[in-house]
């Protein structure tokens, strides 16, 4: 399929869990009544974000995937014949848990997940209290409108992980995300800080010459101090911006990707032909010194 109209889902949650699947749903109805094939919801979307804190009882939002939500998501997914991918906090066993994102293909069935491989511990992000390190690897869904490949929020930072994915087949980089500013900051930070979460994802884009899909979270969480950011958005394999959200609006728009663009980027940067896979054995080193 030569292009594919991509559903994103930027919206505000609530400490109500069944609340924000709700929401969810309506929202992903709302994409697929304006053309959506995929649809794309943000990281974590059934709860607040919890990670701001390391409370034990946080652990009770936690589920099977499969499971509940991929249940009524599945079901979801075939009513509407839309693709749907899903970020859910996942219980794999007693005391073992991971960050999730689940995809649902459009018929319904479940096609597999992925588990986030960067976890980070920062101030207001304490998510090594809560996340297993992924152990699935990168991972690509072959679903009904296109081959897609899933990172979560904190992987966006890491080309390697980009481009391993986009080296798997992947003809676009989806990024579910949950990420803000603290109130307290100033505007300048603020900017700077948004500018460099966006232009690493757009240069993921540009360096494998496939589309980039990054979808966050948006409104005040964490009593006030933390308000997340929203400005998802959608590129081309140039990097070059075709949808943009606000900072504090709910927005759920419909986006068309022409996936037939990857071979024409790729001819004219050929960034992949070029690649100099013999000299990069150094990668897997932590730090190149004489230790």
């Amino acid at each position: 399929m030569a292009k594919v109209k991509i559903g994103m889902v930027q919206m505000s949650c609530t400490a109500d869990k069944q609340e924000n699947l709700d929401k969810a749903i309506e929202k992903t109805r709302e994409a697929a009544a304006k053309g959506a094939q995929i649809v794309c919801l943000q990281e974590l979307f059934t709860s607040l974000y919890f990670c701001d804190v390391e409370d034990y009882n946080n652990f009770s939002l936690a589920e099977s995937i499969p499971g509940p939500s991929t249940e009524v998501l599945g079901a979801l997914a075939k009513e509407l014949g839309v693709v749907i991918i899903a970020s859910l906090f996942e219980k794999r066993a007693e005391g073992l848990y991971h960050n999730t994102t689940a995809v649902l293909d459009a018929d319904g069935t479940y096609l597999g997940k992925y588990r986030k491989m960067h976890i980070p511990d920062d101030p207001a992000y304490y998510e090594k209290f809560y996340f297993t390190p992924g152990d699935l690897g990168y991972k690509v869904f072959k679903t009904k409108f296109a081959t897609i490949g899933i990172l979560i929020c904190w992987d966006q930072w890491y080309p390697e992980a980009a481009r391993i994915t986009a080296l798997m087949g992947a003809e676009i980089l989806f990024y579910p995300t949950a990420i803000g500013w603290a109130t307290e900051q100033d505007e300048e930070t603020n900017k700077d800080q948004y500018n460099a979460w966006q232009t690493i994802q757009r240069s993921h884009a540009v360096a494998n010459g496939i589309p980039v899909v990054s979808v966050n979270r948006v409104g005040f969480e964490q009593n006030g101090a933390m308000k997340f950011w929203g400005g998802s958005f959608a590129t081309n394999g140039q990097g070059k911006l075709i949808y943009l959200a606000s900072h504090d609006n709910e927005e759920t728009e419909v986006v068309e990707l022409d996936l037939k663009e990857a071979d024409n980027f790729r001819m004219h940067w050929p960034f992949l032909r070029d690649r100099r896979i013999d000299s990069y054995q150094p990668i897997t080193k932590r730090y190149i010194d004489e230790n």
